[in-house]
């Protein structure tokens, strides 16, 4: 009992740097956005109140670049998992060497700066770009579409930039089924669809809940990448909070923008963990 008792006392001693790390760097300053987003005015000399939380959500253009960033999240992660599912499925169907240099190519646009990624994009997606050279030039369009300064861009964008984050969780929740699960069904006359759709995929929704939560949240705040792709036609919250802090120097106002940004994807997040739970529930419980 001694022993044990030391050896959590031990444990706690090893953990306790890690805390104060967490405490120092995330909760304190975390604490203060608080503080700040609960004054009353922008000098922060006009006391405590919720002052700026009813300013937010009585203007109409904050709760639309609200809802349009959070739906920017929604297209670019399902895009993202429509994508790159069949491309987790391949990393697990192909031998050890060729299984390497995809993992290699997937996680490639992380090791990579995000501001190269991004006006490397934009060279792409412009009107003399990649992309558009060949869609006239197959014949799709007569004329250059307009992807730069656009959601279009902006979407296809975040889902190359973000697709490791799908995909590696989607490839490790796949190596996990047991590949005689597969035969066992093919063996008792279900087709591949048939197997997919009732064995692959429901075995596969931890990996599916894990990349979702990874991808959207990462998409919601891409700084960079919505700034820079969809310009000063489009604006999203973290744009929004840049320019009331920075430019506009009403950090109260940026503040409490930030915080009801960051519950409203808490709350989405917490749906989807949710979903996860039950799911996992109802697989194996």
């Amino acid at each position: 009992m001694a022993n044990a008792t030391a050896m959590r006392a031990h444990e706690w001693q090893l953990a306790l740097p890690l805390a104060l790390f967490f405490a120092l760097f995330f909760a304190a300053p975390l604490l203060l956005l608080i503080w700040i987003s609960f004054q009353a005015d922008r000098q922060m000399t006009g006391g405590l109140g919720l002052a700026q939380y009813v300013a937010f959500l009585g203007d109409r253009l904050n709760l639309q670049v609200l809802i349009d960033t959070l739906l920017l999240g929604v297209k670019a992660t399902c895009l993202c998992l429509v994508a790159g599912y069949p491309l987790a499925w391949l990393c697990t169907r192909v031998s050890a060497r060729f299984q390497a240099l995809l993992i290699f190519l997937i996680v490639l646009p992380i090791v990579t700066s995000v501001v190269v990624r991004t006006f490397a994009w934009i060279v792409i997606l412009g009107r003399r770009g990649m992309v558009n050279e060949a869609i006239v030039a197959l014949g799709l369009s007569s004329q250059p579409l307009h992807l730069l300064f656009s959601e279009t861009g902006v979407i296809i964008v975040l889902t190359q930039v973000q697709m490791p984050l799908m995909v590696l969780p989607l490839i490790t929740a796949l190596q996990r089924i047991d590949p005689n699960l597969a035969n066992a069904s093919s063996a008792l006359g279900a087709g591949a669809w048939r197997t997919f759709f009732k064995i692959t995929l429901p075995l596969s929704m931890p990996g599916v809940i894990a990349g979702i939560i990874l991808t959207y949240t990462a998409c919601v705040s891409a700084f960079v990448t919505q700034s820079l792709i969809g310009g000063s036609r489009l604006l999203y919250m973290p744009m929004l909070i840049f320019q009331q802090a920075m430019d506009l120097q009403n950090w109260p106002f940026a503040a409490a923008a930030s915080m009801l940004f960051t519950v409203s994807v808490l709350l989405i997040v917490g749906l989807l963990v949710a979903l996860s739970r039950s799911r996992a529930a109802q697989l194996y419980g």
